[in-house]
């Protein structure tokens, strides 16, 4: 097969290991709490990290639910790094260190990211609806960086902690760790009502770009995710992508869930699944022509009544897939946008 898109080139694939979570987040966009009763057995986790990696996957990111509470999830993790492939791990940190730690720094593992969305515990133990989340995080991640691992940590912003990120930003110069800011989307738990508003969402962009040009050449980074704002005259591009082309979905990223269906982007709803890895490889899906065409077939004529009139249309293809879906109920419309909300200011 000629394949003339940009999904020659695979980058990174994202990894929900299991959907059983011992924290209830409230801006959690699976609703993460049982295992799923079809979870890839490790057999099959094996298989589907060689096939990732005969693609041309560089960088797989393990996440839940909660990682940790796969009890094969080391076996699939060395397997992952025994293929050369970057591995990074997303947890919430609700462990005790001395169990996990030893087999993080064996495994070498290249990223560790833990989830902290308050500056306290009344905060964070609120949005993660388990008393303790706050304080168990905090000495994971301490743990971890003793331990010589590169360790981050992910804010997920809404309207309950939007006006705590000052303090947060006092925690992460302190300790001198990775912070990767994203905004909150109406997905899984998480309630539309307590979605930022435009003015909040560019504030926040404001906010990420005021501090990358304070702090990013120091001991540390800061980072917005891949889809922040678009073709701002202000705010330069806050990800580690040089530039925004369009949703990378099923392009160069990949989602897969715990039971083997596969998605662009794992945040996107069921309605996007383009298969499963028990009744296709991942290789026959990724490959299929005919897969993930709300982007690899994108036109113009796809574009939303937000981005419809946009001089950036083309290349921007109306922004996050995921965020368009959740907000407006279709692709290729994201109302996030930061040259729109210029515009309208």
């Amino acid at each position: 097969m000629n394949l003339t898109e940009s999904y020659q080139n695979p980058h990174i694939a994202v990894w929900e290991l299991t959907l059983k979570c011992n924290l209830k987040c409230l801006h959690c966009g699976s609703s993460a709490g049982k295992k799923r009763t079809d979870e890839l057995s490790t057999k099959e986790a094996l298989q589907l990290c060689h096939d990732l990696s005969d693609l041309g996957f560089g960088g797989i990111a393990l996440m839940g639910g909660e990682v940790f509470l796969r009890k094969d999830w080391s076996v699939i993790s060395k397997e992952i790094k025994d293929l050369g492939i970057a591995l990074s791990i997303i947890t919430n940190g609700f462990f005790k260190p001395e169990k996990f730690i030893p087999e993080l720094v064996k495994l070498e593992t290249d990223c560790l990211m833990l989830g902290l969305d308050g500056a306290s515990a009344k905060t964070q133990d609120k949005i993660r609806n388990v008393e303790g989340s706050f304080e168990k995080a905090k000495a994971f991640m301490r743990a971890a960086k003793q331990a010589g691992l590169s360790v981050g940590i992910i804010t997920t912003v809404h309207k309950l902690n939007f006006k705590e990120l000052p303090k947060i930003l006092d925690f992460v110069i302190k300790e001198e760790v990775i912070w990767q800011i994203q905004d909150a989307a109406p997905i899984g738990r998480f309630p539309k009502e307590l979605v930022l508003s435009n003015e909040e969402y560019y504030s926040l962009g404001l906010f990420i770009y005021s501090l990358q040009k304070k702090y990013n050449k120091k001991k540390f980074s800061i980072v917005g995710t891949h889809n922040f704002g678009f073709h701002s005259k202000v705010i330069p591009n806050l990800s580690t992508y040089p530039e925004w082309k369009g949703c990378y979905a099923g392009k160069t990223v990949l989602g897969i869930q715990s039971n083997g269906n596969i998605k662009g982007c794992l945040a996107l709803s069921d309605d996007y699944i383009e298969g499963n890895v028990k009744k296709r490889s991942i290789k026959e899906i990724w490959n299929d022509p005919n897969a993930f065409a709300y982007n690899r077939k994108f036109k113009v004529e796809d574009l939303g009544e937000n981005c419809q009139q946009c001089k950036y249309g083309k290349e921007c293809k109306g922004g996050c897939t995921t965020r368009s879906t959740c907000m407006t109920g279709i692709p290729h419309n994201d109302p996030c946008c930061f040259y729109q909300i210029e515009k309208e200011l």
